[in-house]
């Protein structure tokens, strides 16, 4: 991907509506001590972007400053600046190219997990190759996004890895149970960012089914279902019905 193609796509995909800025003060000298590993739910999530593209960075770090609540903290151009980078900010997440120079890949996810276990990874890569991803999974990575991801969708992938959930850009999501099988033999779902009852309706809106018949079957209300929909629709990627069944039964769903 062209440097000044990929800062442009990042920037044109900025959601026109906004979002309010939450401004940190810090903590409260009367505050009661938190617990080691975890966080003040008031405070921005902390990112360490790690490229070796400088246009890259600038691009992510302008979609996150446009979105707000979201804090660039530190950043790192060479696979051997990672650790250091992220061991001094200590940050939520760790956005990072595995393949940013020669000597990077899954061992840098390794390294920095090894040092920071809560420190989330969300890979941002253009490597679409089945090794790659598969790599980045069994060091510990929890996301993987394409470098043609959405503003909407860099801001979900960071926010769903800081709260220890799972994500995957929709280009992988369809084969990621093909590549990823654990040690057990169970079959990894193909959208893992989806709870157990986001995935149940899914399941029924690749079976074809409306939303009402979705609402009967589950004993749920119709307002739920619909909300529902709406939240599945955003966590994939998706901009209508139509697009979330292909993707649902590329991925082997739809057999309610």
């Amino acid at each position: 991907m062209d440097h000044k193609e990929g800062t442009n796509t990042l920037q044109r995909s900025l959601p026109s509506h906004g979002a309010t800025r939450s401004e940190f003060t810090g903590p409260r000298s009367d505050a009661e001590p938190r617990p080691a590993g975890v966080r003040d739910p008031a405070a921005p999530l902390t990112v360490v972007l790690a490229d070796a593209q400088p246009a890259i960075r600038h691009g992510v770090r302008s979609v996150l400053e446009h979105f707000g609540g979201i804090s660039v903290v530190g950043e790192a151009a060479a696979a051997d600046e990672v650790l250091t980078e992220t061991s001094r900010c200590r940050p939520d997440v760790l956005m990072v190219d595995p393949l940013m120079d020669e000597l990077a890949g899954a061992r840098v996810i390794t390294q920095v997990l090894r040092a920071l276990p809560n420190t989330g990874v969300l890979v941002f890569s253009t490597v679409d190759d089945d090794r790659a991803i598969v790599a980045a999974f069994r060091s510990g990575a929890r996301g993987y996004l394409g470098k043609t991801a959405t503003a909407d969708q860099i801001v979900l992938g960071i926010q769903a890895v800081a709260a220890g959930e799972a994500i995957v850009d929709r280009s992988i999501a369809g084969r990621l149970s093909a590549l990823i099988r654990p040690a057990s033999g169970q079959h990894f779902y193909p959208f893992p960012q989806l709870t157990n009852r986001e995935r149940d309706v899914l399941e029924h809106i690749a079976a074809g089914k409306s939303n009402s018949t979705i609402a009967r079957e589950l004993a749920l209300a119709s307002k739920t279902i619909s909300n529902r929909v709406s939240v599945i629709f955003g966590k994939l990627g998706v901009a209508d019905r139509s697009q979330a069944i292909v993707l649902a039964r590329d991925a082997g769903l739809g057999r309610v």
